[in-house]
């Protein structure tokens, strides 16, 4: 989401959601950053091992031309919503191959992030639906931006950020349970889940 400073840059609004050990889901931080600079979501996600695949899609096909969007995007949707971590390898290699020639820019732009794309089949498979993408984040800038809006960027860079994160901590009252709420405390046991299943110890 887009903040206003002192000096009119483009600002984003980097938010990073958890979940607790009962599995609510769970606000963790909300900082300000110059869009799309690399530097200001690399302090704010630290060591997390995640990609939201909507985002990578998009940016995938903002680098091949729009008439092959149709035919790119079917052949993304079958590498994160395969069944198995070798299916969707096997399904991640197939694109490379496809596109590798001619598309290297997309290609290279999936590739560099191969093993955080697929971690989320590490974890229960009723979990896949909310590591795969950023959807309860999404929703809760629909909340936000009509606010924004309404006080024209809520004057300076200290109050924009302490009004959204009152309006982001509302929102996330409203924020569901995980799916299979049950699994998180296995998955902090550091229990092994493979493609979603958990592995019995030897």
């Amino acid at each position: 989401m887009r903040l206003k400073d002192e000096e009119n840059q483009k600002q984003c609004l980097p938010v990073l959601m958890g979940a607790t050990a009962e599995g609510r889901k769970e606000l963790i931080a909300v900082v300000d950053g110059v869009r799309e600079r690399k530097q200001s979501w690399q302090d704010l996600r630290l060591d997390l091992k995640q990609r939201c695949w909507v985002h990578k899609t998009a940016n995938v096909l903002n680098k091949m031309p729009k008439a092959f969007h149709g035919k790119a995007k079917r052949d993304l949707h079958q590498i994160w919503l395969a069944e198995t971590t070798d299916a969707a390898i096997k399904a991640f290699d197939h694109f490379l191959e496809k596109y590798g020639a001619t598309y290297e820019g997309a290609c290279s732009c999936l590739a560099k992030d191969q093993d955080v794309l697929l971690a989320f089949y590490d974890f229960p498979a009723e979990y896949w639906g909310h590591l795969r993408m950023t959807n309860p984040v999404e929703s809760t800038f629909a909340t936000i931006r009509p606010q924004h809006r309404r006080t024209k960027g809520s004057g300076s860079r200290k109050a924009s950020l302490t009004i959204l994160f009152k309006l982001a901590q509302s929102a996330s009252r409203r924020w569901r349970r995980l799916n299979g709420d049950h699994q998180i405390v296995l998955v902090l046991e550091g229990k092994v889940f493979t493609d979603g299943v958990l592995q019995n110890a030897a």
